[in-house]
């Protein structure tokens, strides 16, 4: 089967930074503790945990509440960043901290320190509940203002000054579509966009792939956002029948049946591995041969 591979894909910086920081961590540092998924991808969390790295996880509790359950050792601030406050409780539990956050994250956060002490009111697009939107609001819930749909302006006075940033993983098209938005009903904005490279270059990769791919794959952990917004973009902005799945153990081969073109992409914290092997599996399946429907085992020590 004819098979593309979108090109830019998978890890970007951010999250190569953030699993060798934490892989060389788990060297030298017992025990040591993870404040939340390293980046959003199971496999690698599950790795991780092979080389002694706890990762303390709980959807429904943010970073600070999480510390509650390391009472020694050293901690790891993730890829998404964190607030102060988080640094300041660890260090004050007689915690060591290691810094794991992307540095586009705290280009962003720096953005937000100096953009309030020049008086501005921020507000943030980003997801609520997200550990990156939760450091960023950290930073002074008064005057920060979290933007997920146009209806959340109405919570905003429009005589105020305002800038704009974002979450680094949103869609850029979101995030331009409120932005003009915003200028029509505030008087005084302005727009300071943070979609991090990485991310607008596999999304517009995305919206921009061949006419004549009829199915595509978007390879990648339900925890991701980045990875959600390029099947988001793929099946609304492309116009393509799009499925997310974590690993070639998610695909339906019945899914293939009728096909001729398919395009794959994964997430920035999606590994390598698990996508390349979806794409020589799709690549020699032939729905007229039964021995190609045959899928290989996940091999978990190239996922590292």
């Amino acid at each position: 089967m004819k098979v593309t591979g979108i090109t830019p894909r998978g890890y970007c910086k951010g999250v190569v930074r953030a699993i060798n920081i934490a892989k060389e961590a788990a060297k030298s540092h017992k025990p040591l503790y993870i404040l939340g998924m390293i980046v959003h991808n199971e496999y690698i969390v599950n790795a991780l945990k092979d080389l002694g790295a706890i990762t303390i996880e709980d959807a429904s509790k943010t970073r600070l509440e999480l510390l509650d359950e390391v009472n020694e050792g050293t901690v790891v601030i993730t890829a998404h960043g964190a607030g102060d406050e988080v640094t300041q409780k660890a260090l004050a539990k007689g915690l060591d901290v290691i810094d794991a956050s992307c540095l586009d994250v705290i280009k962003t956060h720096d953005l937000i320190k100096e953009e309030l002490k020049d008086g501005y009111e921020v507000l943030y697009i980003g997801k609520k509940g997200h550990p990156e939107s939760e450091g960023a609001l950290m930073i002074d819930p008064e005057h920060i203002h979290l933007i997920t749909k146009k209806e959340d302006f109405d919570d905003v006075d429009p005589h105020k000054k305002y800038i704009i940033t974002n979450q680094t993983t949103m869609s850029l098209f979101d995030v331009y579509d409120l932005c003009e938005y915003a200028k029509t009903i505030l008087d005084d904005v302005t727009i300071e966009q943070e979609i991090c490279n990485a991310t607008k270059i596999r999304q517009e990769a995305i919206k921009n792939m061949d006419e004549d791919i009829d199915i595509v794959f978007i390879v990648g952990d339900p925890h991701s956002n980045n990875t959600k917004k390029l099947a988001s973009i793929s099946q609304d902005q492309a116009g393509k029948e799009t499925y997310m799945i974590g690993s070639i153990d998610e695909l339906d081969v019945n899914l293939l049946k009728g096909k001729h073109h398919a395009a794959i992409s994964s997430g920035a914290s999606t590994p390598t591995s698990l996508t390349n092997q979806i794409i020589n599996f799709i690549r020699q399946f032939d729905e007229n041969d039964p021995t190609t429907y045959i899928k290989p085992t996940i091999d978990y020590t190239k996922i590292l």
